[in-house]
């Protein structure tokens, strides 16, 4: 290991090398050391204070059966789907906002999310008749992230794309699957519309090990192909002139990436329900401990995501118990601000 500049390191394995911020490598690890201090928290608080010790032991299955009830069966499934949602819709406006270089870009913007709380509610409504499994909601999310994908696409292609058109269109088509939404929601039955109310906010209230097991099986075939295409994202980020010249296929990296933050937004909402704004503000904050590397800033990012829907988590089940109020409501109420605060940089 070589030091090369103030705070940069070049690490060589074999016939392999390469350039590490040891400054964004401390900040990665405080960053996972905090998620795992308010993951044992999380399953400490609750409607039944637990020591430390005692949530741990019944993580491992040692303890009382009331106490291996309430953090095996109940807390600890409810942080784990936090964590992983939270971090795929990180990585997902990550990538969004790195393909369009705009720092507002985010699956809300692109019409990912509208198109999957769409296909969300109207699975809702047929399911209220009994006709199909709860089961199956995950795949109408996902199909539903895709096909709004795929319009945009569609709509903004001109022998290639652009990242002002793909904006553009993202937008319009987020506006279309909202009224698509709220035309659903009002021809639905009383009982199908709130279960979609509660979903559109982002809960992950009643998660099960199952849901955090598929969850993760969706991230696992993703991420190796994140990795893969890291060093095509860092380089699509300068400039497309820039890319084309050192032989970049720029709009197949562009939609590679597209499908992957689809991907990743699309398996996160299935399970974690349609919350606004990680995508937006996970990448930003990310971005600010690290500095501008796109590898080291997608794991910051990731992490952040992960803390932010945790702690919202928390909130919604301590602030105001014995009520339980979903994530999506700190999530979004933080997201505004800063999106507004985003928006008033931008103007200046």
């Amino acid at each position: 290991m070589a030091r090369l500049l103030s705070g940069t390191q070049a690490v060589r394995l074999g016939s392999l090398s390469r350039l590490v911020d040891t400054r964004a490598v401390r900040v990665i690890a405080a960053l996972a050391v905090g998620l795992l201090a308010l993951a044992v928290l999380s399953l400490c608080l609750g409607g039944r204070w637990l020591p430390p010790v005692t949530a741990l032991r019944a993580l491992a299955g040692q303890g009382t059966d009331e106490d291996i009830l309430v953090v095996g069966l109940l807390r600890a499934p409810r942080l784990v789907l936090a964590a992983l949602a939270g971090g795929a819709l990180a990585l997902s406006g990550h990538l969004l906002q790195t393909l369009v270089r705009n720092p507002l870009a985010s699956p809300d913007i692109l019409g990912m999310t509208s198109g999957a709380s769409a296909a969300a509610v109207a699975f809702f409504a047929v399911a209220g008749t009994g006709t199909v499994d709860m089961a199956g909601l995950p795949l109408a999310t996902t199909a539903g992230a895709w096909v709004a994908s795929a319009l945009v696409l569609a709509l903004a292609w001109q022998k290639g794309v652009t990242p002002l058109r793909l904006v553009l269109v993202g937008v319009a088509v987020s506006a279309l699957f909202g009224a698509i939404t709220t035309w659903l929601l009002v021809a639905s039955p009383l009982a199908s519309a709130t279960a979609s109310y509660v979903w559109l906010t982002g809960s992950v209230f009643g998660a099960t090990w199952s849901d955090v097991g598929s969850l993760a099986m969706w991230l696992v075939i993703l991420l190796p192909v994140l990795v893969w295409a890291s060093r095509r994202a860092a380089v699509l980020r300068a400039d497309d002139a820039v890319a084309t010249g050192v032989g970049l296929p720029v709009t197949a990296t562009r939609l590679l990436l597209m499908a992957l933050s689809v991907g990743l937004a699309g398996a996160a909402i299935a399970y974690a329900g349609a919350m606004a704004f990680v995508g937006l503000v996970a990448p930003h904050i990310g971005r600010r401990l690290v500095g501008g590397g796109f590898a080291a800033s997608a794991w910051s990012s990731a992490l952040v995501g992960a803390l932010l829907v945790m702690l919202a988590d928390l909130a919604g089940r301590m602030l105001f118990a014995p009520r339980d109020l979903p994530a999506g409501i700190f999530v979004a109420a933080l997201g505004a601000v800063f999106f507004v605060f985003l928006l008033s940089r931008q103007r200046r």
